[in-house]
């Protein structure tokens, strides 16, 4: 099913795929992504298997999580992170973190993404969302819905229409340390 993202119902069709443990494809405030709800205390539907089964991608790669609010970061680490870098939210920057997971300290990948809709949409699903770029492991980044339909269309459950993305950048990564410091990881479209 393909719905554009200026529908009035688009919010509630994605958030309704979204909370049934589908995997969408939905645009972000950078590229096109794959999305799914992330498994937790509510849900137990292991997307994050199915979207690694569509990409062709490792276990060992964990996906960015997207949040509906700054604020929601301090809800998984301990970690502080800096107030120059917390500014540049919402926006196209990920911020790793530690977390907890099992009584073991792992690191996740958060970011609030600056687009509203978006924003809406993963507070409708109360929980994070998953998110990653839409393209076979190794492969080029789709950015247009009908390279995304020709490839995918019979993989995912939904594909949320906003036009081309072509020329769109990618988001930044930052790592925060054990020490509090920052890492670049990655550059991308915020300046850090």
């Amino acid at each position: 099913m393909i719905c554009r993202k200026c529908d009035e119902e688009s919010i509630n069709i994605a958030a309704d795929y979204l909370k049934r443990g589908k995997v969408i494809v939905i645009p972000t405030d950078t590229v096109y992504g794959f999305s799914a709800i992330v498994d937790g205390r509510h849900y137990s539907y292991h997307t994050d298997q199915k979207i690694r089964q569509i990409k062709g991608r490792e276990d060992g790669k964990p996906f960015i999580q997207l949040i509906a609010s700054p604020a929601h970061l301090k809800k998984y680490t301990r970690d502080v992170v800096p107030e120059e870098i917390l500014a540049k939210w919402p926006g196209a920057l990920t911020i790793i973190v530690h977390t907890f997971e099992k009584d073991e300290v792992t690191t996740t990948a958060f970011r609030c993404p600056d687009d509203e809709w978006l924003r809406k949409l993963i507070a409708k699903c109360g929980a994070p969302i998953y998110s990653t770029s839409l393209n076979r492991s190794g492969a080029p980044v789709l950015d247009n819905v009908q390279d995304i339909k020709r490839e995918f269309g019979n993989e995912v459950d939904l594909i949320v229409d906003d036009g081309s993305k072509r020329g769109n950048v990618p988001s930044t990564i930052v790592a925060i340390e054990k020490d509090g410091s920052v890492t670049l990881v990655r550059q991308g479209a915020v300046q850090i």
